[in-house]
Order: C-alpha cells, then structure tokens, then sequence
C-alpha cells in the first residue's frame, strides 16, 4: 500500500536516509528542508512554517499519512529551539488536519538522548507555555553568555519537545483521533551535524566521555531511520506517548535501572 509521508529536515543526515527508505519501499515522500527539498523554507519563521503548511497541503492532495518532524539544529544559538519546538509543534500542529484524511495516520518527532541532559528552566518554562518571544529572549541570552550556556538551547528544546510528546500523545486530538504520535531520541549519528567532531580526536574523545554508547558505538542515520519508517507504519497499533533511546546504550548508562 502507497502512502504520503512528510519528513522535515530531508536534506541531510536523519530525514535523508528515512525519505530515501521510505521513497525505496514505493511511498510518497515530500521532503522540507533550507535547501534541495520539494518544500523549502526557514522553519525559525511563522511565515516559513505556514508556507510548509500550504504547500504540503498542496502537494499532499490534502491527505498524509505519516508526517516525521525531524528538522533540527545543535547549534548552541537561539535560532535552535525556534527550529527544534516551534518548527516542530507546526509541522506536527499545522498539519494534523491531513492525517485525519488516512485510515493509518501516523506521526513522530527527532529528540535526542541530549533531553537527558541539563536543561534551562527559565527556557523550559517559556517553551512549554508555548511562548516564542520570551523562548527566544533567554535563548538569546544563552547564546551571549557562551558555548557552553548556549548548549542548553538544545537539550533545553529536546527536553521540550518530548514533555510535549508525553503531554499530547493521549489527547483527543491524538489518541482519540487514531494518530500515535512518538518521539525517538537518537545517540551520536554520523551526519554532517556530527562531522566536525568525529572527524578530530579533541571532538571524538568529548563525545565518548558525554555520550557513552557502548552498544556499535556511534550510529548511522540508517539505523534511526529504520526505526521512524516502522513507527510510522501501519504495523504500529499502540505505541502511544513513547520517547524510545536509539542511542547504543547511552540511557541505560545515564539512568541504570530507574525507569522514569
């Protein structure tokens, strides 16, 4: 059975190898990206995330079956919770209406085991309220205040993101629609994102010590591909609300045995 998927982000790294799986098994694929995608927009934008909504409503006929959020930056700069949250909440948001349109809709977000991680409350609080303007102000003023203050803006908006998940996932707007909606949260994949690190041994000795993953060590985009593609599938019946650790190991090396 053909289905119409959207993956954000589909360009490069994660969404290219799910769009290129998905594409491979016979499905309809409308890729968003910057760049080099059917739909390309600015996602740090009202107006570029209402422009993905029309277009996909466009190209779509009007009916998705599975939409994969997965659009995001790691860069420790405001500008990644607009991309990271609110370009995610409209893609998901924006375009629920279509996926109201299929017999299996299907819909799930890239997080990151980086919502383990320390988080800013004062940021924390303004996403989850749903507030970019002040989001953006204390993300700004992260980014100020250094690199390593600016990281939040990353594993601040990944934490958000999957709360939001858990929040939403079992609403009438998703659950009681027939939608699951999911969230994974990815280790270290190889991936233009991750290269300049990889690529030196100062970048590749930071990653093992913060990102241990003891299982196949870091990862190819294929493998969390994978993992979106079924959990967009008709075969997923009830995961509902999940943020699954595709991450070699790194939760059960951070939590142990604490399973909440």
């Amino acid at each position: 059975m053909t289905r119409t998927y959207l993956v954000t982000g589909s360009a490069s790294g994660i969404g290219a190898a799910t769009a290129e799986l998905l594409s491979s098994q016979g499905h309809k694929v409308i890729g968003v990206d910057l760049q080099n995608a059917d739909i390309t927009v600015d996602l740090t934008t009202p107006e570029g995330r209402q422009h993905m909504i029309d277009e996909a409503t466009s190209l779509s006929g009007g009916r998705l079956d599975g939409i994969i959020a997965n659009a995001g930056i790691s860069a420790p700069v405001a500008a990644t919770v607009q991309v990271n949250y609110f370009g995610a909440l409209a893609t998901l948001e924006g375009l629920r209406p279509l996926l109201l349109e299929s017999d299996a809709p299907r819909a799930v977000v890239t997080a990151s085991m980086a919502s383990l991680q320390p988080a800013d409350d004062e940021l924390l609080a303004a996403l989850l309220d749903g507030d970019e303007t002040a989001a953006v102000a204390r993300g700004s003023a992260l980014e100020a205040a250094g690199p390593e203050a600016g990281y939040l803006n990353y594993s601040t908006s990944k934490q958000a993101i999957a709360r939001w998940v858990r929040r939403h996932a079992p609403t009438p707007e998703w659950a009681g629609a027939g939608i699951p909606l999911n969230a994974i949260a990815p280790g270290v994949v190889l991936s233009p994102m991750t290269e300049q690190l990889v690529n030196s041994p100062e970048g590749r000795a930071q990653l093992e010590e913060q990102v241990p993953m003891p299982l196949n060590g870091w990862m190819p985009a294929e493998s969390a591909a994978e993992l979106l593609a079924w959990l967009t599938s008709p075969a997923n019946t009830h995961l509902c609300g999940q943020v699954i650790f595709i991450d070699g190991g790194v939760d059960a090396v951070f939590r142990g045995d604490s399973t909440w």
